[in-house]
């Protein structure tokens, strides 16, 4: 063989190396990618909320599982939990107790300024909210909205005096919207004693949340405009730096694309009645897949 055709096989050879290299070590990272382990609290919402993520994570071919703990945050933190789903405000008063801020992005800008070192927060989902809102009845949005029924929380400034203010007992609203420092508010155990008590005039505006699935359709839930006058609660997932791939946080992240507040509500009602958090999480990610 002459010296100049066997160099030149042997470049050619030189060149192919790198690259069968380069391929075999993108497919090994995927596919030996570390398991994911999404925590939640040992209560069916928050189960709900980690079932949507491992779904997440499971329909891009992600090995992932489920595990619960009293106190997720601190599983988190020890690494034992990979990610964690939270939701924005509630996340920012553990985090930094009393602070104000209101709107959604700068809810979410405050929450991650305050993040422990090693703590992450991926994209926060800016359709899907579970904040607390104002119920009444629509006599009473047409009065307070100058006979439009749609009347909003701006509103409730101007009829401050004199309220009478109900919550659910699992429910930490404000004590002040804007200029109207409430009253403390009467406690109730479910949503349908909250409501019967609303219906009959014994409140003149009660306290649920934005995803409650028992909000019942005569009443009215009073808007939060811009500016906020309530702080956000929106989903977002929390998880360990360094701990996921690329394609594990692209993963989670597109849940920020699909979940509304309706398919929240939605997914919470039948879990309510009985459907298993996961399955619930799994079956609506299957009719919203990601990535598309």
């Amino acid at each position: 063989m002459k010296l100049g055709r066997l160099v030149a096989l042997l470049f050619a050879a030189a060149l192919v190396v790198p690259l069968w290299a380069g391929c075999a070590t993108e497919t090994t990272d995927h596919n030996t990618a570390s398991e994911v382990v999404v925590g939640s609290g040992p209560d069916s919402e928050s189960m709900l909320l980690a079932g949507i993520y491992l779904a997440a994570l499971r329909s891009y071919g992600f090995s992932a599982r489920a595990e619960t703990a009293a106190d997720p945050m601190a599983n988190l933190d020890s690494g034992a939990f990979t990610v964690v789903p939270a939701f924005t405000g509630q996340m920012l008063q553990v985090l930094q107790p009393g602070a104000s801020v209101l709107s959604d992005a700068q809810v979410y800008r405050a929450m991650v300024s305050a993040l422990p070192e090693g703590i992450a927060a991926g994209d926060y989902t800016t359709a899907a909210e579970d904040k607390p809102v104002l119920l009444v009845t629509q006599s009473t949005a047409k009065a307070w909205g100058d006979r439009d029924p749609s009347a909003d929380l701006s509103a409730l400034p101007k009829h401050c005096a004199g309220l009478v203010v109900g919550t659910l007992a699992r429910v930490q609203p404000p004590s002040a919207v804007g200029s109207c420092r409430l009253p403390a508010p009467l406690a109730f155990p479910d949503t349908a004693a909250m409501v019967a008590a609303l219906r009959a005039g014994q409140l003149t505006t009660a306290w649920t949340t934005t995803a409650d699935p028992d909000i019942p359709g005569d009443l009215v839930a009073l808007a939060d405009g811009k500016p906020a006058l309530i702080q956000a609660e929106n989903v977002v997932p929390l998880y360990r730096r360094n701990a996921l791939t690329d394609r594990q946080l692209l993963a989670i992240n597109e849940v920020a694309g699909v979940l509304d507040t309706a398919a929240l509500a939605e997914m919470r009602r039948q879990v309510a009645g009985g459907a298993d958090p996961p399955v619930v999480a799994g079956v609506w990610l299957g009719e919203h897949p990601l990535g598309r």
